[in-house]
């Protein structure tokens, strides 16, 4: 009987796991599925990415992405998950590529309020839960809910991709800003599969780069 009772024990344990790497797997599937439903809303050109490292340092929020110059990254490209915009590219070799998170203290994305059209900058707290509203006036109007679209500015991110939605407005008395927090739209922690992405422009201009470089 109780040799019995543990071969049953065994098969129970066998099962368990089997039925972990099944649920892994469907989840696995379902984010690939909403990634690539992204994909398909988007209106520019993109690639689909994996995450194959993180950097150790806790200062740093970087990623490391299966992709490289072989498939025609190039430094300062936009980051996608199938939420919202999760960084840009700062290192490119053969094969891989460096990103840098939008979480990160030393990156800023130019946002507009999708409701009311301000725009602000959103910068990385170094919290991938947090990123801080710069120069918020006390009379600007801006609420906790509120979407953070790329506004396009600087020409870094093609304009209305999300990156946020606001959770916290704070009014400080006798000072000319207000202090405003937003949660990142992209899971920055989570996504395991991502979308490089390729505007017109930046095709155009990589091209004339190619061409240049080989007529040199």
């Amino acid at each position: 009987m109780r040799e019995k009772i543990a071969l049953l024990e065994e098969d129970l344990l066998l099962l368990r796991a089997k039925t972990e790497k099944m649920a892994a797997l469907t989840a696995e599937n379902n984010r690939l599925r909403d990634l690539l439903g992204s994909a398909e809303k988007l209106q520019d050109n993109v690639v689909v990415a994996e995450l194959i490292g993180v950097d150790p340092d806790p200062g740093k929020h970087e990623v490391v992405i299966d992709k490289g110059t072989s498939d025609g990254v190039f430094i300062g490209q936009p980051l996608l998950d199938a939420k919202g915009l999760m960084g840009q590219v700062v290192g490119v070799s053969r094969y891989s590529s460096r990103v840098l998170l939008i979480s990160d203290p030393s990156h800023s994305v130019p946002v507009q309020v999708a409701r009311s059209n301000l725009r602000f900058v959103a910068q990385g707290t170094g919290a991938m839960s947090r990123l801080d509203l710069m120069y918020v006036q006390n009379t600007a109007d801006v609420r906790t809910g509120d979407l953070l679209i790329s506004s396009g500015l600087g020409g870094r991110f093609p304009v209305g991709y999300p990156v946020g939605i606001v959770n916290k407005v704070e009014h400080r008395g006798g000072k000319p800003f207000s202090s405003v927090t937003a949660i990142p739209s992209a899971l920055l922690d989570r996504s395991r599969h991502v979308l490089l992405v390729f505007t017109e422009d930046k095709l155009a201009s990589r091209h004339k780069e190619v061409r240049d470089g080989h007529g040199g």
